[in-house]
């Protein structure tokens, strides 16, 4: 892959950060935009725009063709089995909390459990939290092991008769483990468990077959994905849409409304209530356009490299310690510093144009098992090279200096 012409189809590039080079390792946070999507946002606002779904005129409905051409893309690119899988969000957050709030209310008791890991951010623990104080539910914590990974065989031994749901993510945020989706989809399907899959690490960095990993639910944040901010993606299976209820009620999401009674569209559109964020949701077609102009296979591996050229850069580095060392890892690293605050690493690397990430990454529940209050972390994306890593060395050593270590 040539790194140089892929970084320069990114306009942010362009600039300097305290007149350095930018090195943006914060992917997993958020990506940056390629000029195709950013053009076609504009594109979209200048020549095509109306609101979708509505009117019967020229605009709205090259509009509304717009919008569902891409959710036919997005169906296409997981290998959903149907269209109607496919729900519009703003987030992946969004896309959870719809979930945990409709199957919760639907089929979760008193009692019930709801089991997760102890690797989730916040957004695929803070929904299920809410069904756990609203139906006196349980949430059960499968354990991390000193590799920050989680094995399989532990989330086995919390299997049980209660067990409602799974809730898991695909790529940690902060270790960077990969977890077996299918095996652990494969294990909850002999209980008839459902199994929801937060994506939002998963889906930028690996190739995505939702029938071949069998997950009822995929959580998709867009502009972590190369698309635009504001757009999340909900993949559903097609049974679990006619049973659940909807999510948000108003425009857009009815059959038919009476005084004494409510009739729903069917899905996606019951599940999509309210004005949708077109231009978003157009723009993202380019960007799909995009990982498979690159191929996802290649971006991976390109990422892969990246990821073990700097792992190894970092480990010669005796100061720096490497949170997590799981046997299958997406393109994260977190470190710490001894001595040194995360929040101060991260700003001494703004200086050399490095940016990076500080905090707990809002996997607070993680970082109090590593016994540690925040991490500095650097994620690849495609457009990152060695000499972005040799960089982001440079820049540590020069955060030692400036505190006498």
């Amino acid at each position: 892959m040539n790194i140089k012409n892929i970084k320069s189809e990114f306009p942010i590039f362009k600039q300097k950060i305290n007149g350095k080079p930018l090195v943006y390792l914060d992917s997993a946070n958020s990506s940056q935009k390629p000029k195709v999507v950013i053009n076609r946002m504009s594109n979209f606002y200048e020549t095509e725009f109306s609101n979708v779904g509505r009117s019967v005129h020229s605009l709205a409905v090259k509009a509304t063709n717009r919008f569902e051409e891409t959710r036919d893309k997005v169906q296409k690119y997981l290998n959903a089995k149907h269209r109607e899988e496919i729900i519009f969000t703003k987030s992946a957050t969004e896309s959870i909390n719809l979930i945990a709030s409709s199957f919760g209310d639907k089929f979760i008791k008193e009692g019930d459990e709801i089991l997760t890991t102890e690797l989730e951010h916040h957004s695929n623990y803070i929904p299920w939290h809410f069904i756990r104080q609203k139906k006196g539910a349980k949430i059960k914590f499968t354990p991390v092991n000193e590799k920050g990974e989680v094995e399989i065989d532990e989330i086995k031994k919390l299997i049980n008769s209660k067990t409602k749901i799974i809730a898991i993510t695909h790529i940690s945020n902060v270790t960077g483990a990969i977890m077996p989706i299918k095996k652990i989809v494969d294990l909850a399907k002999e209980k008839n468990i459902p199994v929801l899959v937060d994506g939002t690490q998963g889906a930028p960095h690996l190739k995505i077959d939702i029938q071949e990993l069998g997950c009822d639910f995929y959580a998709i944040s867009c502009h972590k994905m190369y698309g635009p901010n504001g757009l999340g993606i909900l993949y559903a299976k097609k049974k679990w849409l006619e049973e659940l209820p909807p999510y948000q009620g108003g425009g857009g999401m009815i059959s038919e409304v009476m005084k004494d009674k409510v009739s729903f569209a069917d899905s996606p559109t019951k599940f999509e209530a309210g004005t949708m964020q077109t231009a978003e949701v157009v723009a993202f077609s380019e960007a799909i356009s995009f990982i498979e102009k690159l191929g996802i296979k290649n971006i991976q591996n390109h990422e892969n490299e990246i990821l073990e050229y700097g792992i190894e850069k970092l480990k010669k580095n005796n100061s720096v310690n490497i949170i997590g060392d799981p046997k299958e890892r997406g393109s994260v690293m977190s470190f710490v510093i001894k001595g040194i605050h995360p929040h101060d690493i991260a700003t001494i690397l703004d200086e050399d144009g490095v940016a990076v990430r500080a905090g707990h990454h809002c996997c607070q529940i993680l970082h109090d098992k590593i016994g540690v209050p925040a991490t500095a972390r650097a994620s690849i994306g495609v457009y990152n090279s060695k000499e972005d890593i040799d960089i982001l060395c440079d820049a540590i050593n020069n955060c030692k200096k400036v505190f006498n270590i």
